[in-house]
């Protein structure tokens, strides 16, 4: 079968293992059977063999030369997309909370890149067989802006802005507490839980920078509404700096303290709000915004603030 390439982007396999990776984009194999795959000679990063352990970098090319089974191959499906914008470089989406971004183990239907492939099959071959025109994500339980390569320079464009932190985000986050003053940073540095591997966590063994601004927009007794202005593009690095700093997001079970009633919080309260970058077409800077979805604005409107909310 022909071999196939996956470009590493900031969102999509930066610091993660290359054997991880390749589970990730290969749910039918397992991570022990990409370890003996790579000893084999079978995968390449850059032209080079590598280890299993290898951390993988933006920009990274990683190759495969195996043998995978038919049924492998994404299925477009006619899933609605909430669509911002489009032209022949770019589509920008409103994704909704629950849509996983690409396939993954346990989730090889149903993802944005299905539906991304029958709405714009054109998309097809802008980077790994897996995340076609994918430049960046949001975990599944994240809403919001994003944005989604349609054209070869897009993609190469677009990568190369994320690399270099030229796109500006913005989200609007519910913490539990009160943070003290009215905006502040948090430049700790994060990677892979020491004991817990699946998790982010700034007590890692090998950490990688990780800044995070934010501005507290409105407070109440119980919870603080927050602008967040990620820097670095880390897995789950706002939710792991807001956990780190004692106040973790509303409705996130995974690094939270467990307090968030799934009734009343039935997901994570994390809302991608504002995209901003240089279109690839046309140079010119653009902005998309995303307003608080209503299940979201609903929980806002349930909380007794200091004074009305200004989302």
């Amino acid at each position: 079968m022909p071999r196939k390439e996956f470009f590493v982007t900031p969102g999509s396999g930066a610091d993660e293992r290359l054997d991880v990776f390749l589970a990730g984009n290969f749910p039918e194999f397992t991570r022990s059977q990409f370890q003996r795959f790579i000893d084999r000679g079978c995968v390449e990063v850059n032209g080079a063999f590598k280890k299993s352990s290898t951390k993988l970098r933006t920009g990274d090319r990683v190759a495969v030369d195996i043998e995978i089974p038919e049924s492998a191959g994404i299925v477009p499906e006619d899933i609605p997309l909430k669509i911002l914008f489009a032209d022949d470089d770019v589509i920008v989406i409103d994704k909704p909370s629950g849509l996983v971004v690409h396939p993954g183990a346990g989730a090889r239907r149903g993802t944005l890149v299905n539906a991304l492939l029958h709405h714009f099959p054109e998309i097809k071959g802008l980077g790994g067989e897996e995340r076609p025109g994918i430049v960046h994500r949001l975990d599944k339980e994240t809403s919001g802006v994003m944005v989604i390569a349609r054209s070869r320079r897009a993609y190469e464009e677009l990568q190369r802005q994320f690399k270099s932190r030229e796109v500006k985000k913005v989200y609007l986050a519910l913490v539990w507490g009160r943070l003290p003053g009215t905006e502040g940073r948090f430049d700790w540095p994060i990677g892979r839980h020491v004991k817990h591997g699946q998790r982010m966590s700034i007590k890692t063994r090998k950490p990688r920078a990780a800044v995070t601004d934010y501005r507290i927009l409105k407070e109440s007794k119980l919870y603080s509404l927050l602008e967040v202005r990620p820097v670095t593009g880390r897995t789950h690095q706002i939710r792991v700096h807001l956990s780190a700093a004692g106040h973790p997001l509303v409705g996130d079970r995974r690094y939270g303290p467990g307090r968030s009633p799934k009734r009343m919080f039935p997901r994570l309260f994390l809302h991608a709000h504002r995209l901003s970058f240089c279109h690839p077409g046309t140079a010119r800077p653009v902005a998309f915004v995303s307003p608080l979805p209503d299940d979201l604005a609903m929980i806002l409107k349930s909380i007794e603030w200091n004074s009305s909310p200004s989302v």
